[in-house]
């Protein structure tokens, strides 16, 4: 039985092997889980469903919502070993075989880079956004950058030199900067509240 729901009700556990593609939990006695004692169940109040990638928990509208380890589902939810789905006053747990040797965790995106705090001057500089603007706005340029950190293009190119070498950026030209910006925010260096600072909000003395 390699998946399998645990059904916690009030009279005791029973244990539904999860053989199907769908299985329907609610009040009414069609529910291939039925649950007519829990008051706080709607007659169509969730469904698991196993799609290629493996199962998952879907709300169907009910009143008081579905749950999983205690968190209330929007949308559909997947399901992991050992996960709780609460139904009422109903408890499912879903049980299955641990990932296989083919399966990998999805990865996370990168940690950022170690930054000099001028090193960050230059790339929040680069990343703001003026209130107001599109997300994806041209970077700021080495004139700009330059003029509002009070420092020269020079010292200000040195320092792009290094962002781009720190975060593995290799394309050529003006491109740069637009790539350096994108992977700065990706990776968590600047923050979505910080592309929308004012000028000297977060600049280094």
């Amino acid at each position: 039985m390699p998946t399998y729901l645990e059904i916690w009700k009030p009279e005791g556990a029973a244990l539904l092997p999860l053989e199907a593609g769908q299985v329907s939990v609610g009040r009414a006695a069609s529910n291939d889980v039925a649950v007519p004692s829990d008051g706080r169940a709607s007659r169509q109040h969730a469904v698991l469903e196993r799609l290629a990638a493996g199962w998952c928990v879907r709300d169907l509208g009910s009143r008081n919502g579905t749950f999983v380890n205690g968190e209330r589902i929007i949308r559909d939810r997947a399901l992991r070993n050992g996960d709780e789905v609460r139904v009422g006053d109903t408890r499912l747990v879903f049980r299955a075989d641990q990932l296989g040797e083919d399966e990998a965790m999805t990865l996370g995106p990168e940690s950022p880079p170690d930054l000099t705090p001028r090193e960050r001057d230059v790339l929040l500089v680069l990343c703001r956004r003026p209130r107001g603007e599109a997300l994806f706005h041209e970077p700021a340029s080495t004139r700009a950058i330059a003029t509002e950190l009070s420092v020269s293009e020079a010292a200000v190119k040195a320092h792009l030199l290094r962002l781009y070498d720190k975060f593995g950026i290799t394309a050529e030209g003006e491109r740069r900067r637009s790539l350096l910006a994108n992977e700065a925010v990706r990776r968590g260096a600047v923050s979505l509240n910080e592309l929308f600072q004012s000028p000297g909000d977060s600049a280094s003395s």
